[in-house]
């Protein structure tokens, strides 16, 4: 933010027949998104293929918004995000593809997994972690004892 921008990138997995219109919403919703919270300039969206596989496709995204005399940049940076995963999965996509979920993108877990797989992860996690060294806080929403690294 000090630089006058806030960027990230993020990726999904989609079917083949998603491909083009998944990657042509998400931007459309981006820009759409930042133009109704006000930003000045619309964002910096674009999208690649990265990995291709015989179901279908990961896809990047990349985007950047300009923060300069824009009042709470975070916060409006993290509406536009939102809204891309929201479109995202509207329109087929998963939630992540190897970025994993972690706590931006945990409040999506269940509906994309549904209670039950939910409960399976916490299961899994709960006799193989018991004292929830790994992925403190992160996607079960389970916080431990905080631990200090040894290092």
């Amino acid at each position: 933010m000090n630089f006058g921008w806030l960027a990230e990138s993020f990726e999904t997995s989609v079917p083949w027949d998603r491909v083009v219109d998944l990657i042509n919403n998400v931007k459309q919703r981006m820009v759409i998104t930042a133009k109704e919270i006000g930003l000045l300039k619309p964002p910096y969206v674009t999208a690649r293929v990265t990995q291709a596989y015989d179901s279908g496709a990961c896809c990047y995204f990349y985007f950047a918004i300009c923060s300069k005399g824009v009042e709470d940049p975070l916060e409006k940076y993290i509406t536009i995000e939102q809204s891309a995963r929201n479109e995202i999965l509207s329109n087929g996509g998963s939630i992540s593809h190897h970025h994993g979920v972690g706590k931006v993108r945990k409040q999506y877990l269940e509906s994309t997994i549904s209670s039950v797989g939910k409960e399976a992860l916490l299961s899994i996690k709960q006799h193989l972690d018991p004292a929830n060294i790994f992925g403190n806080g992160n996607i079960l929403g389970i916080v431990g004892p905080t631990t200090k690294s040894k290092l």
